[in-house]
């Protein structure tokens, strides 16, 4: 009776006849429990004092039904984003650098097969941003590195920090926070532009600012064949902006590899307060986001607004930063893969305009789901474990392949069968409670740890979550 007396309130104050009318309403529109809760509170306020309580309630039934009441851990030991031993690229040149001064005259000067390396330290940037306009080669990139990690923090109080404009640039072992007195202020730690062609970022533990990474083309000219790999991208504090929040905001470039890294506590509070982990988008073509931790609220809960873990196609292109003017796609031939999305008010992943693009053995826990919208979205949606539904909107064309999902209405009974295979999702403790169901289809790439699929791989991300723990995974360059 209690549970009626909810839809009822619910139905009610929707203007449905009955609760279950409401319900099927719901479960057709595919609109889930966190997506109909702030609609609710914001309906009723302004009315009597009744109804307002009525709206409040609801929205905490709905919320504590979708999403539970417990937070997640404050640390999150894994083998993925920046580790503590020390990655190095290729060999070349040593170049030691103390301060600041002398950082910024070295990047000014560097020649393919500098290694640019800062001593142990605090680093203060201000005023200009550090621009890297001197091309490294395939063979001799540029490396700007600390030698252990850990050791060199660099602060930057910048709207942009280094804004890479050449290709062939690698950033390593680095430490890099945004020390801005307002968050508008503190933009990008890195901006990739232009001629900025495989351009790499490995091993770095990146904090505060609006988008970590922003990528895109500049005069006809895109930064393509990027990486960006075991890092660690995240802010102590909601962003107090209306400016866009997405550490890895990429338009317009093609061939990246985004892998490895952890995305965490990306909170917008102005504007529309949407923000995403991470956006391919801009008319692109074969990025991959793989084998990345996305816990959009880890130490940071309770703001409102909407975050998406993981997206092809962002929330749409304007045409003139557009990779071909038109956008008719915002991305061709992506892939999402072995990711594990976590905690999202929104969705888990968003196709926006996505052509052809694979969807292939992620998990999503306490999110919205799979949203694939608009009808130049096309793809396939396979061996995916998702605490939620698959939602196909305004004439999106998908091929689901054997995924596990829980339907709209069991979010609303408070049902969630795909977290009951783990032993504590709210703690992250991934250990399966029970023997997992396995697929028939084998899978060619390594799962979320760096294991290799069996034949018969497990639905989901990983085969075994404690392969991340241990570290015993290899991360590849």
């Amino acid at each position: 009776m209690a549970k009626l007396g909810r839809w009822l309130i619910v139905a009610g104050l929707l203007g449905c006849s009955a609760a279950g009318t409401a319900l099927y309403g719901l479960e057709r529109a595919g609109i889930t429990p966190r997506a109909l809760a702030p609609y609710i509170a914001h309906r009723s306020q302004g009315h009597n004092p009744t109804i307002e309580a009525l709206g409040a309630k609801a929205q905490h039934w709905l919320l504590t039904a979708d999403r539970g009441t417990q937070a997640l851990p404050q640390v999150f030991d894994s083998s993925l984003g920046a580790q503590p031993a020390a990655v190095s690229g290729p060999a070349g040149t040593i170049l030691e650098v103390a301060n600041a001064a002398a950082l910024r005259k070295a990047l000014a000067a560097a020649q393919p097969g500098t290694v640019i390396t800062l001593s142990p330290g605090h680093y203060r940037l201000e005023v200009q941003p550090l621009a890297l306009t001197r091309p490294g080669t395939e063979a001799a990139p540029v490396t700007v590195r600390a030698a252990r990690p850990g050791t060199v923090f660099i602060g930057m109080a910048l709207q942009e920090g280094f804004k890479v404009a050449a290709p062939y640039w690698r950033f390593e072992n680095l430490t890099i926070q945004g020390v801005c007195a307002r968050h508008t202020d503190c933009e990008h730690a890195f901006h990739v532009v232009g001629a900025a062609h495989h351009f790499t970022a490995h091993n770095n533990t990146i904090l505060d600012f609006n988008a970590h990474f922003k990528i895109n083309g500049l005069d006809g000219q895109f930064p393509d064949h990027g990486a960006i790999v075991a890092n660690t991208l995240s802010n102590t504090a909601p962003r107090d902006t209306a400016n866009p929040v997405t550490p890895v905001d990429l338009v317009a470039a093609s061939h990246w590899s985004i892998r490895r890294n952890v995305i965490s506590d990306f909170i917008k509070l102005e504007g529309d307060r949407v923000s995403y982990g991470a956006f391919v988008k801009g008319g692109g073509e074969h990025n991959v986001l793989e084998q990345n931790a996305v816990l959009c609220e880890q130490r940071l809960h309770g703001a409102g607004g909407q975050r998406i873990g993981l997206s092809l196609g962002g929330g749409g292109t304007t045409k003139a930063y557009c990779r071909d003017q038109r956008c008719i796609m915002e991305q061709s031939e992506g892939v999402i893969r072995a990711n594990l999305v976590a905690s999202c008010s929104d969705a888990g992943i968003y196709l926006n305009s996505a052509a052809r693009s694979s969807v292939l053995h992620n998990t999503l826990l306490d999110t919205g789901g799979v949203l694939a919208r608009f009808s130049s979205t096309s793809a396939n949606v396979a061996g995916n474990l998702i605490d939620g539904p698959v939602l196909v909107q305004q004439g999106a064309q998908v091929r689901l392949d054997d995924n596990l999902t829980t339907s709209v209405m069991r979010l609303y009974a408070a049902s969630h069968p795909q977290r009951d295979w783990f032993n504590n999702v709210r703690n992250l403790d991934l250990a399966w409670r029970v023997p997992a169901p396995r697929r028939a289809a084998a899978v060619q790439a390594p799962d979320l740890c760096g294991t290799e699929r069996p034949a018969t791989p497990r639905y989901g991300a990983f085969e075994d979550f404690a392969a991340c723990r241990s570290g015993s995974a290899a991360k590849a360059n």
